[in-house]
């Protein structure tokens, strides 16, 4: 991505922050790279007692390939209203690999659509006005992309080329909700939402507070009334990046998040910390964020923890989050994109003196994108100097995100989106794609129900409570959303590189957002914009 038009510029930002420059968190987030025990299919469970949001947990699904008796119906759905077999759908996908990962309905079976909902899954003939044909094909969910950002009009065609069909920006949109919802109404072939940025609203978008310095009370109230209207205007969580503001406290979070949770929101957080070395390690990340749960009675998730909360201790922060589901009971999940690379620029924070230590690395592990450059000291320095240059950083052991991908609670995100000067990490094109096809086909790390619950059904899980657009989506189910994406396991794999991010995946055959096809074989369809706002809906 580049700057919003929000953003006020590379060079805006307060001197004393963390005693760099650095860019604004809209630069950082351009490229920043932060970021199966068993089968992950959903129990509906209800929602927590203490902020209802509802509870992200696991049960074991049927095995691969096991056929439930009945095709999967959204709760709430009438079983026996699926129309009888003179019917014609508006569109039918006939013979594909129909998966469900929150059933564990995993069979051959043809989908019957009428208008925007799925109406039938049945293993006898169906009859439509249109066909596609899915012989060989997975017919999973559409992908939901939890950590995405803006869905502009260059970048959002490359989340649909990735099988992306909810396009939502949890680290937080650079924006008021109001003129986020009105910005892309109507103009995105994706659904769309995000968080409330305290980053952004503590900062450019209102009280001014310098990233290096702490609220006062009164800014602290004035921030805590702005989050509660804007809830009220659709966003559907919280948004907190405390290594992008290091002198925020402790007490400015909880009051934000206290609002959050009052109306069964989760927050969302890039940490404060995000390397092995102590003092300021993972760890310490980990016990802020658990011990602002504990405060605030609230849902809270780990966003890119593969680079920050879990560098280099993936196994260890795992387990601290998990011992806190379990002992604990406080509602933390994360999530993580499938890449050994983080990317930011070169004059940010991340590398103040003594970075090589902290994230292990040389300057021969840094890369320009685009470019191919591998850096030297005289290099680094003459670009920190001269021309604040986006570098990539292989600081991200392919143990960790084999382990991170592993968990039963964790999530894919991409944390990132393609904007036209194309100067990214390539996760903004192939996240999803990289996902299924080198890490659960290649590598076998995960089963294919494992990575696709971790893009459909637990990200909608995360976030349904008070978002109710989401209960129909992430679920090939009848009476849901057509959301597909139809896509061949054999084939399906991420073309983006460092040095030329803006590259569509490939495998991928179609993709539906309500009934409407925005992705064929013959392309991209970009004429048709069926996208609808995913916003909270409040008492």
């Amino acid at each position: 991505m580049t700057d919003d038009a929000d953003a006020t510029g590379a060079d805006a930002t307060d001197a004393n922050d963390a005693g760099a420059w650095s860019p604004n968190r809209r630069q950082l987030l351009v490229a920043l790279g932060f970021g199966a025990a068993s089968a992950l299919a959903l129990s509906k469970l209800p929602s927590s007692h203490k902020t209802g949001v509802t509870k992200v947990q696991d049960r074991p699904t049927q095995s691969s390939g096991a056929r439930p008796g009945q095709p999967p119906t959204l709760a709430g759905a009438d079983p026996n209203a699926v129309p009888g077999a003179d019917h014609v759908f508006d569109r039918v996908i006939t013979g594909g690999r129909v998966i469900d990962p929150e059933t564990g309905y995993d069979a051959v079976a043809n989908v019957g659509i009428d208008g925007n909902t799925i109406v039938a899954i049945s293993d006898k003939p169906l009859t439509g006005r249109a066909t596609i044909t899915a012989d060989g094909r997975v017919v999973a969910p559409g992908f939901i992309d939890m950590i995405s950002y803006d869905p502009n009009e260059y970048g959002i065609w490359f989340k649909v080329a990735d099988g992306v069909t909810t396009n939502l920006g949890m680290h937080g949109m650079l924006m008021t909700a109001d003129r986020f919802f009105s910005t892309y109404e109507g103009k995105s072939p994706c659904h769309y939402g995000g968080a409330y940025d305290n980053y952004y609203m503590r900062s450019d978008g209102g009280q001014k507070i310098s990233g290096s310095g702490a609220a006062t009370p009164a800014q602290i109230s004035a921030l805590t009334a702005d989050i509660e209207t804007q809830l009220h205007q659709g966003w559907i969580g919280a948004s907190f990046s405390p290594e992008y503001s290091p002198g925020i406290a402790d007490d400015e979070i909880a009051a934000q998040m206290t609002v959050a949770a009052k109306y069964g929101l989760p927050s969302f957080f890039h940490g404060r910390f995000s390397t092995d070395v102590p003092p300021d390690n993972n760890a310490k990340t980990l016990k802020e964020i658990l011990d602002l749960a504990k405060q605030t009675s609230s849902g809270v998730h780990v966003m890119h923890i593969t680079s920050t909360g879990g560098t280099f201790q993936m196994a260890q922060s795992l387990a601290t989050l998990q011992a806190a589901r379990d002992n604990d009971k406080i509602d933390v999940t994360a999530c993580l994109y499938p890449y050994t690379f983080w990317a930011t620029y070169i004059r940010s924070a991340r590398f103040a003196p003594g970075w090589q230590d902290r994230f292990h690395i040389t300057y021969n592990d840094l890369v320009v994108p685009g470019t191919g450059e591998r850096l030297t000291k005289a290099s680094f320095d003459h670009y920190r100097a001269t021309v604040n240059k986006l570098v990539a950083a292989y600081a991200i052991p392919e143990a960790d995100v084999v382990t991170g991908l592993q968990s039963p609670f964790t999530m894919v995100g991409s944390d990132a989106i393609l904007e036209p000067a194309n100067n990214n990490h390539p996760r903004a094109a192939g996240c999803f794609s990289r996902t299924l096809g080198y890490y659960a086909r290649d590598q076998k790390a995960l089963s294919l129900t494992d990575a696709l619950a971790k893009m459909t059904i637990l990200p909608a899980k995360r976030l349904e409570a008070k978002a109710p657009a989401l209960l129909k989506k992430g679920r090939l189910q009848q009476g849901a959303d057509a959301d597909i994406t139809i896509f061949d396991p054999n084939t399906i794999a991420d073309r983006a590189t460092v040095d030329n991010p803006a590259q569509e995946s490939v495998g991928i055959d179609y993709v539906l957002v309500m009934g409407q096809i925005v992705k064929s074989p013959d392309g991209l369809h970009k004429e048709l914009l069926p996208g609808q706002p995913i916003k909270s809906v409040l008492s």
